[in-house]
């Protein structure tokens, strides 16, 4: 599902009203519908006092169709129209003239204005600003916006919630609507899931609003939300006749006295996602803990007892996995920076191998092409340098990507993968994967899709996406404090069994009843 931009947003507006030849206000009502179907779905006619607070412009005309049709339906409903320009747009003029035809008069808030009170089990609709905003909100708007979010009321947004911006940072926090549910026009906003704005947006559902899909379908854009639908594609699926060889051999190089559980970690998420063989390098130390809590994992060890010192090996890998639980020695540097003057093979560089790669930035010149890094937010900080905001963020790492010709996996509650001029946002995983050796099994689950023969960008986008939805299977059974790394390589068999399960059917109303009976 793609991320659309504003302009994007008004460009598909126009098509869809020239090609299907309706008016704008045609479209804002059938925006108002959905979301009156909505509510109305959920409340079933309820007196909740609705308190719609709209704008001025094409977000605030939305509103007000919205408050007709609750009104025409019995809903114990007030308008406030927040009176912040003299600007109007075009269609909430007609919307504000229907209202008063129907003898519906909007309270007028303007500067200095004092604000209604709202009960905390009232409901807002919050309708003041639009994709369009670009400026902080006035400070007496900034008022009413906190009036609201103190209220204690459910808050739901349309489009998004008031105050933010589509495409740069928030400015001033307090001029920020909270919403408990935002109702986003086709498809979901990039902001929605980025730290610093998500917060704003509790729950989020998209309303499809008849915008051309094909007209959509068309557009390129910078970020993509992945889901099942956008992976099924890219899965590769097992020949009757195929055998260990087939499906790659995975190395795993890590470990240090005392982190080798980190390597078990990766090295048994390589084996569960499907690499043929896999084969564990660590110091000595990590010989016996390995051999014995992974039969199937093969175990090459280093020369020394606590640490790595000198990667060699007489195997022939498909790709590698690099750095979990490895330590920052000097020996270890040292070994880390002679191996990347000879690897050929595809690298999954974790922890502290992009660690060593942020002390020593020239050696980020000797990866191979496309290799994948899969940092936490300290660790990209290490190597992109400090960034301003969420959106400063993306643009050093889409430039970073492009310097040094690498994937990186932005770890994070909807993690990111970025690759040159392209954003990939994960839709699974929860709280609970916030938990120690998460990070080691996500490189081990990459590394075992690399050896399979997948792309590297597919191989980081399907490894991020079915690490999440393990975690959301294993939450099932375990809650978010007690979910382990161990846990989630224990569901990725069942995340792939999910790729393939066909939405459940509704059952009819009639035949609900008579199983209640």
């Amino acid at each position: 599902m793609k991320f659309f931009n504003a302009e994007q947003i008004y460009a598909a507006d126009k098509f869809t009203i020239k090609k299907q030849q309706i008016s704008s206000n045609e479209l804002m009502e059938r925006a108002a519908v959905q979301i009156f179907n909505w509510l109305h779905l959920r409340m079933q006619g309820a007196q909740v006092k609705i308190h719609l607070f709209c704008g001025i412009g094409n977000n605030g005309g939305d509103g007000m169709a919205l408050a007709r049709h609750l009104k025409e339906h019995g809903y114990n409903i007030t308008v406030n129209v927040v009176n912040y320009s003299e600007k109007r747009s075009k269609d909430f003029l007609i919307n504000l003239d229907r209202l008063k035809d129907r003898k519906i008069w909007p309270n007028f808030l303007e500067r200095d204005c004092e604000f209604e009170e709202i009960g905390r089990d009232d409901i807002i609709v919050d309708a003041i600003f639009g994709i369009g905003l670009n400026r902080t909100p006035d400070s007496w708007v900034t008022k009413l916006i906190q009036h609201l979010n103190d209220s204690g009321a459910f808050i739901l947004s349309v489009d998004l919630p008031s105050g933010v911006f589509m495409d740069k940072a928030i400015e001033n926090t307090q001029a920020v609507i909270k919403a408990n549910h935002v109702l986003s026009f086709q498809a979901p906003k990039l902001i929605f899931f980025l730290p610093e704005t998500g917060i704003y947006s509790n729950q989020w559902e998209v309303l499809d609003i008849g915008l051309d899909p094909e007209h959509l379908a068309g557009l390129e854009t910078e970020f993509e939300l992945i889901g099942k639908n956008e992976l099924l594609p890219v899965y590769i699926p097992r020949e009757k006749f195929s055998h260990k060889g087939n499906y790659g051999h995975a190395l795993i190089i890590g470990g240090s006295y005392g982190k080798i559980g980190a390597v078990s970690l990766a090295s048994k998420a390589a084996m569960a996602i499907g690499s043929g063989l896999v084969t564990a390098y660590v110091p000595k130390c990590g010989y016996v803990p390995i051999q014995t809590a992974l039969p199937e994992v093969m175990v090459i060890t280093d020369k020394d007892e606590n640490h790595i010192q000198d990667i060699t090996f007489d195997i022939a890998p498909t790709v590698i996995g690099l750095g979990v639980g490895m330590g920052v020695a000097q020996e270890t540097s040292e070994a880390f920076s002679s191996f990347l003057d000879s690897v050929k093979s595809p690298l999954v560089i974790d922890a502290d191998g992009l660690n060593l790669l942020s002390k020593k930035k020239d050696l980020l010149k000797k990866l191979t092409p496309k290799t994948i890094l899969t940092p936490h937010p300290k660790e990209l900080k290490r190597l992109i340098g400090e960034w301003k905001d969420d959106f400063d963020k993306l643009k050093k790492a889409k430039a970073f990507s492009k310097k040094y010709d690498v994937i990186l996996v932005l770890k994070g509650a909807h993690t990111i993968t970025v690759y040159e001029n392209r954003g990939y946002v994960n839709n699974t995983g929860n709280p609970g994967m916030a938990t120690a050796g998460s990070g080691d099994v996500l490189t081990g689950v990459i590394t075992g899709l690399l050896a399979q023969g997948y792309e590297p960008l597919d191989a980081a986008v399907f490894g991020v996406y079915l690490h999440g939805r393990a975690g959301d299977i294993a939450l099932e059974q375990t809650g978010y404090q007690a979910l382990t790394a161990s846990k989630i390589i224990e569901a990725i068999g069942l995340a792939f069994i999910d790729l393939f399960k066909m939405p459940e059917e509704p059952v009819p109303q009639e035949e609900s009843n008579e199983a209640q009976s």
